[in-house]
Formats: structure tokens, sequence, C-alpha cells
């Protein structure tokens, strides 16, 4: 078979009879926007462009089969750096480089038989594109949610641009690998912190991945807590500095707070500030200089080695104990998240305990994990006691076994335990209980497990409720010399060696089991979660929830702090010191500062240039371009300049589905009717790595644009759906150096579009890709020949076949079901296994091969619509209806029913589907089977589950 030819041949006729032109309104059809990430013009189709847009394109013929009226729609997301960067290589325009690829992308995207509507086809270099996005940028500053400020930012020294967080990969600029550096600079930024709450509260309501959500939420990181003003002391004056404030979300910890932590962007205000007298402002300056090579990823990393130095000559003063702590500078905390200070709580806080441990820094536990034990809960009405335990875990290091006593009376088994005397320490304790209670004296202390434990419980030997404060110590037993013990005690207690495994809550009798079980196995860490609080004055004791109330009180009473609500997110920096984006629309006068171009302006059009290089000093190549950048100020006439940086490409690409409406519209971006036609999408195909920035931005695009009542909703995407990556043949991500790169253009001469979207809808879930497999594209193309020659077994007469119509009609709704829900690949499966059952067949009604067309062809649209040509139907196949499944017919006719008695299998028997419980129980009972498993013995209860099993309890 000439798969290529028949590839042409319709794709011709579709193009021509413009069957995907979408109307924006079709009588008794529901519009249904499919939108898949429109793709940047590189120049060439890789196989992940064939899995982004022709896997989709399966749902997109189902839906409009099912009744649909489907918009499939395809753009170009035009702008950025790789046009920029290979204009300069090949001395073009940037604007020629992107055009060409455009023209040879569409013939790629054309190759594979998707249905995209190309009378809507968008390019975000066109003029009338960008002068909507210049548009929408005026009215962001009309309501002050565009500005202008300093901000540190990533720097690629050689881009000469900016870059966002995720442009930079391991310190190195992602396009060039040069060494990015932190620079301050005078920045266009968008106020997207403003709508931060926005964000975060309205993306409950969305049908999206639950990875992508959490995402998003931990990239806007909310975090509610307080602020804590410091006083802060000048050693040298001996008198106050001005005070530091500290955000914390844990201000129940405060009392173990060792030290303060200023990130190194706020102790450089600091040390120009003459009221601060730091002794050692060189070395804090020099560190300072150091923290700015870095990025703001790798001073988050979590496995780095932590770093600081400590600000000589002033200390800050705990308002709650006056206590003077220290204060460092450290670039693991970051100047523009809360207010760039942090109180370090080492026992509390992993960051600040590897931090103390590293400079010999205090580490005061304050708070203690508060359990209650649910298998001896606390009894109302008993008597309450509390003490102060001890328990005593002793290892014998020649077996690796542990010490432990059964109670005869109780049945419980324990540690050696008890109560800590006045006086007496943790470790003393300890080696008494285990001395009087299994005569053992010879020990090696290993370690104090941690901190102290509350629990509560039920004392079953004491008949009262008991609140222990434990603190667990591990030894080594060094011999088995022992001392003699209470006789009343040993006969009522049995001692016992335990292997590791089964120290357990479930076989122990301590309600901190779980906790102990942890630091037995773990390394001496920090206590972040909430508990019961200690060794903090009039709070101890307190819960913590209950003590962060109380806390925040004390604070506002005594002056010392407030509420506060911060974010991580900070604001969207837009502008990029480069040519090849859209130019801001905005003068810079000498009298009137900034002014917004008048409206009747815009576009405001790239000027021609030669050299697209930026500037040494980092300025835009625009600046270049005199004639171009001096204008007259609009508002006093005068001579001004325009902005020279250009957008960041997400702007572009932040509000485009929008245009897709109304693409060709020159009064508005898009008219308002037309979007309440399509507008919000319904789903939204695309890469996970787009889940925080652009799917961020453009929920935020559309929040703006809703408070303006330019749109009708305020939430972009309803559903989305994340596809996963085509790795190499080796199991890699495929790239160049690698040499594991499959070119689809080869593949489809070599195998058709039909197999190609096949295979790759086969190749495993959607939302995870797999790796590229030669021999499965061969299975592929083998099935499409074989539903080709199907035709030959079609019988001109009356065919009866109940089997086959069951099967058929059962694969309907099996791939019917796995479109809609992204399962490709068993879909795939399902209409293998029905190919396999007609070809059993010696005959073939036409009825029931068209019936398999059909669900063949959102798979196969080459194929499926040539046969049914061939078959002699006029109209495409694609414009028929979807087929619908029988539910009498796919229900089987016997099923197996599964006999039990007391829930064990005793038989199994083929019954007839449909049966009711009565006529179950009759067949069931007179099994001689079952009858003899039942003998005398009285039926209770008869459980049925209809077309599964039936329980007979006896």
């Amino acid at each position: 078979m000439n798969f290529g030819k028949i590839d042409k041949k319709w794709q011709k006729i579709w193009e021509t009879k413009k069957n995907y032109k979408t109307i924006d309104k079709t009588k008794s059809k529901k519009n249904f926007m499919l939108l898949v990430e429109f793709p940047y013009p590189s120049g060439d189709l890789h196989i992940g462009h064939w899995y982004a847009y022709a896997v989709p394109d399966i749902l997109a013929r189902y839906l409009k089969m099912k009744g649909n009226n489907v918009m499939y729609p395809i753009g170009f997301d035009a702008f950025g750096l790789p046009a920029e960067n290979a204009a300069i290589k090949r001395k073009i325009n940037p604007a020629v480089w992107t055009e060409n690829n455009i023209k040879f992308m569409t013939k790629q995207l054309k190759s594979m038989g998707a249905s995209f509507d190309w009378s809507r086809v968008i390019s975000t270099i066109d003029h009338q594109y960008y002068k909507w996005t210049q548009w929408i940028f005026l009215k962001m500053y009309q309501k002050g949610l565009a500005y202008r400020a300093k901000t540190m930012v990533n720097w690629c020294p050689n881009c000469k641009t900016v870059l966002a967080n995720e442009q930079v990969i391991a310190g190195l600029c992602e396009r060039c690998d040069s060494e990015v550096i932190q620079k301050e600079f005078e920045q266009w930024m968008f106020r997207i912190t403003d709508y931060a709450d926005r964000l975060i509260d309205d993306i409950k309501d969305l049908d999206w991945p639950q990875t992508t959500k959490l995402a998003q939420k931990n990239w806007i990181g909310r975090s509610e807590g307080v602020i804590v003003k410091f006083d802060v002391k000048c050693q040298m004056l001996n008198v106050k500095c001005p005070s530091i404030e500290v955000f914390t979300t844990r201000l129940d910890t405060i009392f173990g707070c060792t030290y303060l932590v200023l990130a190194p962007e706020r102790v450089s205000a600091l040390i120009q500030n003459s009221e601060f007298k730091i002794q050692n402002s060189g070395e804090v300056e020099n560190y300072i200089n150091q923290t700015k090579k870095k990025t703001e990823l790798q001073r988050l990393e979590i496995d780095k080695e932590k770093t600081g130095v400590k600000l000589e000559g002033i200390k800050a003063i705990n308002p709650f104990d006056k206590e003077e702590v220290p204060i460092f500078v450290a670039d693991y905390v970051l100047g523009h998240y809360g207010t760039g200070a942090v109180m370090a709580v080492p026992a509390h806080d992993e960051r600040d305990f590897e931090f103390a441990k590293k400079y010999n820094l205090p580490i005061k536990e304050v708070i203690i994990p508060d359990v209650i034990d649910k298998k001896n809960p606390p009894v109302p009405g008993k008597k309450t006691v509390e003490r102060r335990n001890v328990h005593a875990i002793v290892r014998n290091p020649q077996n690796n076994k542990f010490l432990c006593l059964k109670s005869k009376k109780f049945l419980w088994t324990t540690f050696p335990m008890g109560g800590i005397e006045e006086n007496e320490d943790v470790v003393s304790a300890a080696r008494r209980e285990v001395e009087e209670e299994t005569g053992y004296k010879n020990l090696k202390l290993i370690k104090v497990l941690g901190g102290k434990v509350r629990a509560e419980y039920f004392a079953k030997h004491k008949d009262e409720n008991m609140i222990a404060h434990t603190t667990a110590v591990l030894f080594d037993l060094i011999n088995e010399e022992k001392s003699e013990i209470d006789k009343e005690w040993e006969e009522s207690h049995e001692i016992m060696w335990i292997g590791e495994h089964k120290l357990n809550y479930n076989t122990m009798v301590h309600a901190e089991m779980d906790i102990w079980e942890k630091r037995l196995k773990g390394d001496e860490t920090a206590y972040a979660d909430d508990g019961a609080l200690v060794d903090s004055g009039q709070f101890t004791n307190l819960k913590s929830s209950e003590a962060r109330v109380k806390m925040v009180q004390w604070l506002k009473k005594n002056n010392f702090g407030n509420s506060k609500k911060i974010f991580k997110l900070h604001d969207w920096v837009l502008s990029r010191q480069r040519y090849w984006g859209v130019p801001i629309p905005i003068i810079k006068c000498d009298n009137c500062g900034y002014v917004p171009v008048p409206e009747k302006d815009l576009p405001i059009k790239l000027p021609p240039l030669k050299d697209f290089l930026p500037t040494e000093e980092g300025k835009s190549p625009l600046a270049k371009a005199k004639n171009w950048v001096n204008v007259k100020c609009p508002k006093c006439k005068n001579p001004a300049q325009r902005e020279t940086d250009t957008m960041d490409t997400f702007v572009d690409s932040s509000w485009y589905f929008m245009r897709y409406t109304d693409p060709k519209n020159k009064k508005v971006f898009a008219d308002k009717k037309k979007m309440k036609l399509w507008l919000p999408v319904p789903m939204y195909i695309g890469g996970a790595e787009h889940n925080t920035m652009h799917l961020l931005y453009s929920r935020f695009f559309t929040k703006v644009l809703y408070d303006l009542k330019l749109v009708h909703f305020n939430e972009p995407f309803i559903g989305r759906k994340n596809h996963g990556i085509i790795l190499g043949t080796d199991g890699q991500k495929m790239s160049k150096s690698r040499g594991n790169v499959v070119d689809p253009d080869k593949e489809v001469k070599k195998f058709g579009a039909d197999t190609v979207r096949m295979y790759l809808a086969f190749a495993g879930p959607y939302e995870q890709g797999g790796p590229w497999n030669p021999g499965g594209m061969l299975g592929i193309r083998r099935f499409l020949e074989r539903a080709y020659k199907l035709k030959s077994k079609i019988s001109s007469g009356k065919i009866s076949n109940k089997n086959l119509e069951v099967l058929l009609h059962q694969a309907i709704k099996k791939v019917s079901e796995d479109i809609e829900n992204f399962r490709f690949n068993t879909a795939i499966s399902a209409l293998m296994i029905l190919l396999n059952e007609i070809e059993k067949q010696s005959q073939l009604s036409i009825v029931n091969y068209q019936l398999f067309l059909k669900l063949l062809s959102p798979f196969a649209p080459h194929l499926s619509e040539e046969i049914w040509s061939n078959l002699g139907n006029k109209k495409n196949i694609h414009l028929e209806k979807w087929p619908e499944y029988n539910p009498k017919l796919i229900k089987k006719e016997n099923f197996e029913l599964i006999i039990q008695i007391n829930g064990k299998l005793r038989d199994k028997i083929s019954v007839e589907s449909g049966i009711s419980q009565k006529e179950a129980e009759n067949i069931a009972l007179n099994q001689e089977k079952i009858k003899n498993f039942i003998g005398g013995k009285t039926v209770k209860k008869i459980i049925f589950v209809p077309e599964k099993l039936i329980n007979i309890v006896i």
C-alpha cells in the first residue's frame, strides 16, 4: 500500500473543501475549543510536536463526530531569543529567519493530517497581533499593574539579557551555557502579586492535574504568619540600633531562637546605615559579592552546604525572653521573601539546624511531639497526673536485638522505663531503670534519642490518666553481668530480646513508639512539626496552635509585631534587553516621566536593524535605532525617547487563545460575543514544563481583563492535560548530542502519517509517553494493512452474526470512554482485539465494517477516509455521526457466578446474565459441592453481588 499517496490525496481534498474551517455558531451543536500549546517556529518539526498535536487530534475528530462544533486552532509563538541568536549567527534579520521557519513548519504540520482550522492561524510576530499585546500592556499600565522599578535579576553576560529562573540551569544560561550572574536593573514589571490570593484560591475549581495545581500553589507560596520586631544592640556604642523585623509562620518556636539570619540584599543596606556599627563589614561585603554570582535557585538548593558570616558588633534581642542572639548574613535567606530576615530556630528547622551545627550555635528545643495513645486514650473523669519519664532502649550489639519487658498481668511489652527523680538526669535515670527492672548494669551510652515527647494515655496499672514528658536513651549492652532484682517484679515480668523489625506501635505499648522507631533509624535532625511547648515562659505546655494565637496577642499588646500574609511569588519582570520581541509602548520624557504611547499610534513596530547584538552596557539593540528611539513626548511635545526594552515572550502567549476566537479583528483584540461562544477553554493540552510560568501568567492576564470588564470569564482554562515525552530508543531524552533524535518527516515518508499518529498514541499513557520503538511502527502498519484488507470479506447478502455484533458494541463503548479519558493506547488495543475477531469471520456485513471504520477514523483519518470512499460513500467519514452502543448488546449473555461459604471460594458456575438474587440462591444451594459444605448447618445470611458472587454465611 502507498500510504504516502493516500495521505497527500486526502489532505488536499480536506484543504480544498475547507472541511476543518470552524464557523462560530452551528445549529444544535455545542462549541468546543480544543487547545494545544502553539509551537515556537524553531525550523523543524520534531517527534515531540507530533506527540503534542497529532495525538490530541484523535480527541478533536471524535468530539466532532459526537456532534460538537470543534475548533482545533493552531498558531506560532514566534518571538524570542533563539531566533535572534540564529539571526546574529547567520547575519540575517530575525523576521526573515522566523517567517521562513513558519512556512516550513506549516507544511510539516499539515502533513500530520490533523483537523487544524488554518483559517484562524495566528503568529505573535504579526503586527496585528502584537498591536493588541501592546494595547493590553497599556491597559495594565493605566490600572497601575505595569510599573518600572529596580530589582535583582538573572543576567547572562553573553546573551546580554535578563533570564527567568527557569531559564537558568545549574547556574548557566539555558541558551548559551554561560555563567549567569545576579545584577540590579531597572525593569518593567507586572504586579502579579496583587492577584496572588485569587490565583491560589480559584485553582481549586479547575479540572487540572493535582501535580499542576500543587506546583502553582507552591510557586505562589502563600504563608500566613507574623512580623516580629527584634531590637538591635550595638555593642560598640552600647546603644540600641534600629530594630530588625522578621517574618515567621512558627511564632510558637520563638523561645528556641538562637540567632537571626539576614539576606545578603538586606545586609547591604545595613552596612550603609551609620547607626549599625558592623565591625567586620569588609568580610561581610565580600560574602555579599560572592552571593551575587549565585542564582536564586542555587541559593535555595536543599543539599548545598550552608554558608554565612556573623555580623560582629551587633546583637538582636528576643522580644519574649530578652535574650541577646547573634546576627548572621546567609544566602539561604532571600531579600524579596518576607522581610529578608528570619529568626533561626535550629531545633525546629532543618536549614537552621544544619547552619547551627556548622557554626557551633546553641540548639534549644522548645516544641516537643505531642501524641495521644489511640490504643489507650485518656479516660474522661479519671485523675490526670503529669510526670517526667525515661525509656531506656538497650541494644545487644552482638545480635542487634533490643531489651524489652513483657507484663504477665497486662500482657503488654515495654522498654525498661520509669519516672525521672528530682535532680536526676535522663541518662542516670535510664541506667537506674534498666538495673532495677532487668538487672543489667554494664551499659555503654550511645546517645539520647532527640528531645522529649509529650504523650497522653490511660495508665491501666495505676487507674489514672497520664501526661508523660518522655525522653528515650539508647545504650549498647557491654556484657551480661547482672544485679539482683526485686523478686515480685521478676515474677510479674518476662525479660525478652526483640529484633528491630518488631519494634513498632503494634507490638509495643508505648504511645511514643512511632517516634522512637524513626529516631532509631535516622540521623539526628530538627523536629519541624507542631507539638507542645516547653521552656517557653508563660506559654509552656500549650499546644502549638493555641500558643500561636496567644503569642500574637502578646506581640500586638506589647507593640512587637502583628499578623502578616506573604508570598514567595514576586512581581513578573517582563523587560528583555533584546531586539526580537514586542516593543514596550512607553516613551520616556525628562519633563513628564514615563508616558504611554497613544492607542492610535499602535502598533509600535520594530525598526529594521543590521546589528542585533545588545550594547556592552546591557541596553537593548533597539537603543541603536536613533531615528526610531528619538520622538516627541505625546504630552508636552518636547524631545523624548522610546523605551528600548522588549517584552518577555510569555506576555505574547498569555492571551493568544482569546485571539483564536476572532483572529482578523482590527478594532478589538477579540469580539466579546465571539469570546462568549468559545471561552473559557474547556480543555488545554500541553507540557508539564509550563505548570507554573505560562499557565500562571495566562491566569493572571485573564483575571486582569476580567476586572477591566473586557472578558466574561476569570479563568482561562477549565480543563488541563499534560502530555508526556517521547524518548529515544535508548530511553533517554532525544538530543542531537546523543544521536537518538527521530525525524518525523522520514518516518512519515516511510510509513505514512496514520502509522506515525497511531504509533505515538499507542506508545503508552498520554501523560507519560515512552521510548521510541521502530518495531512498534511495523506492528501498527501491519494493523492498518489488515484493516484495509477486510473489505475482501464484505458480503452483499444479509449476514447475522450476533457474537461479532456484541464485540462491536463493546468496542464502541470502550473506545469512546478511552478517547474521552485520554487513554488512546488502550483504545487502540480494543481496536486490535476487535480486528482479530473480525478476521476470524468468513464474511463481514458492510454495516459492521463501516462501524469499525468509524471507530478507526480518529486514529487513522487518511486510510479510513480512503476505504470509506471506496465503499461508495460520498460524504467524508469525519462528517459522519459517531456510533452509539446498544446497552443490551454489551451485556454478556452468561457470567461466572462465584459461590462462597463464609467468604471462602467453594464453587464457580456459569449462569445467565441478569439473574435475580432468589434465582442465584436456588442455583447455589442446589449445587452438590455446596450441599456437602453446608451439611446440616443453618444458613444465617446470604450476600449477593449481582453479576459477580454469592456468599452463604453459616
